[in-house]
């Protein structure tokens, strides 16, 4: 599982572009006036082959007619809860404010790891301005400029140092680690303890590390399980609620990273919202068994289409989900739960499952005699070989001429022909489009 790090601090003090530095990407939008970042921003980041989770928050504000500081303890009290590590920034332009300081105060309070990154540092033969910083109490400041990378190598490996106390759980690898994840109040806990009181054997309740959730492992017909539960089953800081609804996407994300299977619960009163479609799209690019469970379905009025109609509207805004089957549940009166677990199996199965070299190649020479490759300016693309690298999801790699033709439509006409011999249902599958001479 990759720890998760969480950039902090006022508005406008550069934490989207450390952001966007850090993941070398340019999904935080960035605008040299306050409160741009509204909506908070997760992807994955490394720094000397060591993953981690980097989430852009929006800026920390402090008005000075809010007599408790009520934004900033939203603010802060979250990231101190989910992350393992804080990037708390400043604006060496501005010097320490008091805003600063009260962003510091409850760092302080907190047993969570901080790094005090001063940003916008022009000179840095000349650091004069960076000792001010000591009085946040938050240990040596970390002077860098985020818009030229200047000194952002000296805080990732300060990161790396902290990171290195991280640990991954330490389940067998034949236990079957599985995710119950989707937005609030759509019955996540329920449809968990109606799960574990489905033919269950072995239960006991593991508080997560720094996690907040809770592991339950048990088993079913000899196969041992973990269920993790992303809404919590035991009792939960005081957190505004409205906050943590609007965070609870980190624990999410975090599930989804030691899981095998992912549960993705959606409301059938309610159907699909964004938020449903980032977490369920991240088990996808993770490689992760999904299966679309849809809840409260006893709370829905129907006739024979009904089920059929839910399925086709929630399938045209997931298109990169069409591999993962869906179910109609009710964790309230158990209606159909006790398949889901035989629907984990199958999906996890088939993300770990591999095809030998000879009957992929078969297969790829029937798909390309039934839809030749496209061809580009003249040159047609071949494939002239295709061998499975992995699995958990399943990878192939495919040796081609010219790698710059192949074209997504193509890659995934080759996916359906693998799905229609060998169903890969519930996973996704990965193409790896390598150069290979045809003289070799």
């Amino acid at each position: 599982m990759k720890p998760v790090v969480a950039i902090v601090g006022r508005p406008n003090v550069g934490k989207s572009t450390l952001f966007n530095r850090l993941t070398r990407s340019h999904l935080a939008i960035v605008e040299d006036y306050p409160g741009v970042t509204r909506d908070r921003l997760y992807q994955d980041a490394e720094w000397n082959d060591r993953k981690f989770t980097l989430i852009d928050t929006g800026g920390i504000e402090v008005n000075s007619d809010d007599t408790i500081l009520a934004r900033v303890r939203k603010q802060a009290q979250v990231a101190m809860e989910e992350a393992d590590v804080i990037i708390f920034m400043c604006d060496v332009r501005v010097g320490v404010t008091v805003e600063d300081m009260e962003i510091a105060n409850m760092l302080r309070r907190t047993k969570k790891e901080v790094i005090l990154a001063v940003n916008k540092v022009e000179n840095f033969n000349k650091l004069d301005d960076i000792y001010e910083y000591y009085q946040l109490g938050l240990g040596e400041p970390y002077p860098i400029s985020a818009s030229h990378g200047m000194n952002t190598g000296d805080l990732l490996d300060r990161l790396m140092e902290l990171l290195d106390d991280f640990e991954d759980d330490d389940y067998e690898p034949d236990v079957i680690k599985i995710a119950v994840v989707g937005r609030p109040n759509v019955g996540k806990s329920s449809l968990t303890n109606a799960i574990l009181g489905q033919e269950r054997s072995i239960v006991s309740n593991i508080p997560g590390t720094t996690r907040d959730a809770i592991d339950t492992p048990f088993e079913r017909n000899g196969q041992r399980y973990v269920i993790v539960d992303t809404a919590g089953m035991r009792r939960k800081s005081k957190v505004a609620e409205t906050t943590t609804e609007r965070y609870s996407v980190i624990r999410s994300l975090r599930a989804v990273d030691r899981c095998d299977a992912v549960l993705m619960v959606i409301n059938a009163e309610e159907g699909l919202i964004e938020q449903d479609k980032k977490i369920v799209g991240y088990a996808h690019e993770q490689g992760k068994a999904v299966i679309l469970v849809v809840n409260k379905w006893d709370l829905i009025e129907k006739d024979d289409k009904t089920s059929a109609v839910m399925e086709k509207k929630i399938r045209s805004e997931l298109l990169f989900l069409q591999y993962a089957p869906m179910i109609f549940v009710s964790a309230q009166t158990k209606q159909r739960v006790s398949r889901i677990l035989d629907m984990v199996n199958v999906a996890v199965e088939q993300n770990n499952t591999r095809i030998s070299t000879s009957v992929l190649n078969e297969i790829i020479r029937d798909a390309v005699q039934l839809n030749p490759p496209p061809s580009d300016k003249g040159k047609r693309l071949k494939i002239m070989y295709a061998t499975q690298s992995g699995v958990k999801p399943p990878t192939f790699v495919l040796f081609v001429n010219e790698p710059e033709i192949m074209h997504f439509s193509y890659e995934r006409f080759l996916e359906n022909k693998i799905r229609e011999n060998f169903g890969f249902e519930g996973t996704p599958i990965r193409f790896v489009v390598r150069k290979r001479s045809t003289e070799e």
